[in-house]
């Protein structure tokens, strides 16, 4: 049997944002392993999200699963943040085997990390040393760089993953980051609850943050995940 894997990334994001996990299941199996990047996302220089909606998104996600299923047996999906909402939506319209929701944004921004974040903003600021702070660049660069029409785009998504969440019914794991100030962590907790399904798993990184493919104990989750993604279904 041979196994597709389609990551997606999140929104104002791009293919950079799950590549770790998708470099770790290609070194360490067979499988077909594609990262779909969806309409007007890249790196931080292709970022041109003005023009499209979530109707752009939702039909990218749709048309990469399409094709990844006909060249394989059976399609895992796996997605980050608002990728975990199109994979939702994916699990609940066509087969999927198993589905890997990280730092899915089906609530986001927690008020108790951003305040840390940017308690920590106005330290740099006293010191001088405020350019230097990664979290400050990334908020100027999302106030630059995405179209207040987009969010709401976004939030389009976020509606009509709640709706279907509790119709998924494949083998499912979450990963969340304790210290994410954009997806609360009591989000995974909320995901997990609705989920119906029994075999499903969840993992807390203590220290990781929103972008959990680049926390410092992804090794520890990757291997947790790739065991859940391996084993045959009950």
């Amino acid at each position: 049997m041979k196994t597709g894997v389609l990551c997606i990334h999140g929104f104002s994001g791009g293919p950079y944002e799950v590549e770790p996990f998708a470099q770790f299941l290609k070194d360490h199996t067979n499988w077909d392993v594609r990262i779909l990047k969806l309409s007007g996302h890249g790196l931080p220089e292709e970022l041109n999200l003005k023009g499209n909606k979530s109707s752009d998104w939702i039909r990218d996600a749709e048309v990469a699963y399409r094709s990844l299923a006909r060249d394989v047996d059976e399609v895992i999906v796996v997605g980050f943040s608002m990728g975990g909402l199109l994979a939702i939506h994916l699990a609940n319209k066509y087969p999927v085997s198993k589905l890997v929701l990280l730092s899915a944004a089906l609530n986001y921004v927690s008020l108790k990390q951003l305040t840390e974040d940017i308690i920590g903003m106005v330290g740099d600021l006293k010191k001088g040393a405020l350019k230097e702070n990664e979290l400050y660049e990334r908020y100027m660069f999302k106030l630059k760089h995405v179209p207040v029409l987009s969010t709401v785009e976004f939030m389009k998504v976020c509606q009509l993953a709640k709706k279907e969440i509790e119709s998924v019914q494949c083998p499912t794991y979450i990963v969340q980051g304790r210290r994410d100030g954009i997806v609360p962590v009591k989000t995974a907790q909320l995901l997990f609850n609705k989920l119906q399904m029994t075999e499903k798993c969840m993992y807390i990184s203590e220290k990781g943050k929103h972008f959990i493919c680049y926390s410092d104990d992804c090794d520890i989750w990757f291997n947790q995940v790739y065991r859940f993604l391996k084993e045959p279904e009950i």
